[in-house]
């Protein structure tokens, strides 16, 4: 990645959102997930709060760069996971699982009314969980004596390093967790190697 494309979008909040058609009711559920791991974990908890449904079809964008999956869950083939899917793509968000759930209303909605059904109520609970710019980054650990703190957290800050994200544990002395931009990932590794040879810090590894 390149300076400015490690930044992403991932929904600002999860939402629910309903929709109604012909008497088939729709209910959309967004979700945050990291992993596909995470994501169907999700999957299985929504299904769960709503076992006399008639349909759980789902799909999700996860991790950077995105993975996708979908699946019609009994729907006909392409009428229900490839339009969550496209909102997802559209809406441009990641670490995003959008379920919805249908109960049939004992009308058929013949696979075009399908299709927009599941798609407008997918846009409609991205729209509500709206978004938020994310910053991709690879954790670094550093290992570095209490009075040089205040040193590297003005040279990280100079790499774009957010302060309030820095996580430290204090023993002997100071580890600090350092979550790197990515694309800040070489000047990284040039500074800490630097300060390691200045003795200012003990040690460090990418986690």
């Amino acid at each position: 990645m390149g300076e400015g494309e490690d930044r992403f979008l991932e929904p600002a909040f999860e939402a629910e959102a309903e929709m109604t058609e012909k008497r088939s009711r729709f209910i959309a559920t967004l979700r945050l997930a990291r992993t596909p791991l995470e994501a169907k974990e999700v999957i299985r908890a929504v299904g769960a709060l709503r076992p006399d449904a008639n349909h759980h079809c789902w799909a999700y964008r996860v991790g950077v760069p995105p993975c996708e999956y979908y699946s019609d869950a009994g729907e006909p083939s392409g009428t229900a996971g490839k339009p969550i899917l496209g909102a997802i793509q559209r809406a441009g968000t990641t670490h995003t699982v959008v379920v919805v759930t249908r109960y049939f209303g004992g009308i058929k909605l013949g696979v075009r009314g399908l299709i927009e059904a599941y798609g407008a109520c997918a846009r409609k609970v991205l729209e509500a969980a709206g978004s938020v710019v994310r910053v991709a980054t690879r954790m670094a650990q550093v290992d570095l004596p209490y009075g040089e703190q205040g040193n590297l957290r003005f040279f990280l800050k100079e790499l774009g390093v957010d302060g309030d994200a820095l996580l430290c544990r204090f023993g002997e002395s100071v580890i600090m967790e350092v979550p790197v931009p990515i694309s800040m990932e070489g000047q990284a590794t040039a500074l800490f190697e630097s300060l390691l040879a200045r003795g200012q810090i003990l040690g460090w590894e990418w986690r």
